[in-house]
């Protein structure tokens, strides 16, 4: 009990500068938890493809199409039982730096192709009649405020000019790393309205058997090699990662300003239980002269720091937890990004060794700290 007194006398004595360090620990830890969980929803994404399902693009890179008709002579490679396609559009609502996705895609052969797409409003069926009907994910509908029947005009970059859809159908993901951020529509509206010079940017190809994955891409790779349009064949899930490596080598970069981070608040620590303990040279000298013991004093002062530490960090990733829950802006980048569990565990267990690190210098100098040679530096 006296022990408990003791520690919460010593953190109230300040109680501005206890709030302070507990602030600053508490943004470190914050920052933490936003940019691990970049690198946690990045690894996600890399996931996300399935590895039943193949894309063939163009080997000199996804900006480069291909011809329509390898679809009909992919589909006669043993191991694939169904072919579709889709395009990068580019386009942009009112704002150009307000970015989502958007893919004008074969619909009656794609959808059946991704259960992950799940229409959950609208009617499936008058999206796949109507040329310039859309399908928009959940995301995209509760960011805009768009209803169904409801006429959307984006900004044409890659194919200018004013592109009007009308929303037929709702999607909501079945996966939360799949984006619920994208507005799919008809290849036909975008074949035609770029009078028919348009061809598929890559082809999706539906297994029989994943296991026969890199057997089938060798294959199909191996007959377009000579062609005019050479193809790359890789699984889906690795086609994705290859979307994430665009990024550059943001892992990288996440990780070292959360080491940056780190360090500097570290130090920030450190320094404010050294001043702590300073201030009390004169309390300690009289505590060991009542019989306080030197382990009892180290557990002091370590139980102190730890419970700044603790109490930062704690409170940064839980508030990064709260502001990132559910539907949040950063869903717009990065889809299903969240503070996870994991994320909690190892923030709680960072901050606990933060504060045996900051606490153990002070710590142990009150511990070997003599009566008289404290008693000195304060006469």
């Amino acid at each position: 009990m006296k022990f408990t007194r003791l520690i919460l006398a010593n953190l109230l004595r300040n109680k501005r500068r206890t709030f302070l360090t507990v602030a600053s620990v508490g943004v470190a830890f914050f920052l933490y938890g936003t940019l691990r969980s970049v690198l946690t929803t990045l690894d996600a994404a890399a996931e996300v493809g399935s590895e039943a399902r193949l894309v063939t693009s163009s080997a000199s890179g996804i900006t480069f199409p291909l011809p329509e008709a390898y679809a009909s002579r992919l589909a006669t490679y043993d191991g694939v039982s169904g072919v579709t396609w889709a395009n990068w559009f580019g386009g942009y609502y009112k704002n150009p730096q307000d970015f989502f996705a958007q893919f004008a895609i074969q619909a009656n052969t794609y959808l059946p192709m991704y259960p992950e797409v799940e229409i959950t409003a609208g009617d499936a069926d008058a999206f796949l009649r109507e040329r310039t009907a859309a399908l928009v994910g959940i995301g995209l509908m509760n960011r805009y405020g768009w209803q169904v029947g409801q006429t959307v005009t984006l900004k044409g970059t890659i194919f200018p000019g004013d592109w009007e859809f009308t929303i037929r159908a709702v999607y909501t993901p079945t996966n939360p790393s799949f984006s619920a951020e994208v507005l799919y529509f008809h290849y036909d509206y975008l074949y035609e309205r770029t009078e028919r010079s348009i061809t598929p940017g890559w082809f999706i190809l539906k297994l029989d058997d994943p296991d026969r994955a890199a057997a089938v891409a060798a294959t199909i790779d191996a007959a377009f090699e000579n062609s005019n349009a050479p193809t790359k064949t890789e699984t889906e899930r690795a086609f994705q990662a290859g979307f994430v490596t665009m990024w550059g080598n943001i892992g990288f970069l996440v990780r070292a300003i959360g080491t940056a981070v780190f360090f500097a608040i570290l130090f920030v620590a450190a320094n404010t239980m050294m001043m702590a303990a300073r201030e009390r040279i004169g309390e300690i000298a009289v505590l060991k002269t009542i019989g306080f013991r030197n382990g009892t004093l180290f557990g002091l002062v370590i139980t102190e720091s730890m419970i700044l530490a603790l109490t930062g960090g704690i409170a940064g990733v839980m508030l990064a937890r709260l502001a990132f829950a559910g539907d949040n802006p950063m869903n717009s980048f990065f889809p299903g990004f969240g503070v996870t569990g994991e994320t909690i565990v190892l923030g709680i267990g960072l901050a606990l060794f933060l504060g045996l690190v900051t606490g153990a210098i002070p710590a142990w100098q009150s511990a070997r700290l003599s009566v008289v040679g404290a008693l000195r530096r304060i006469a």
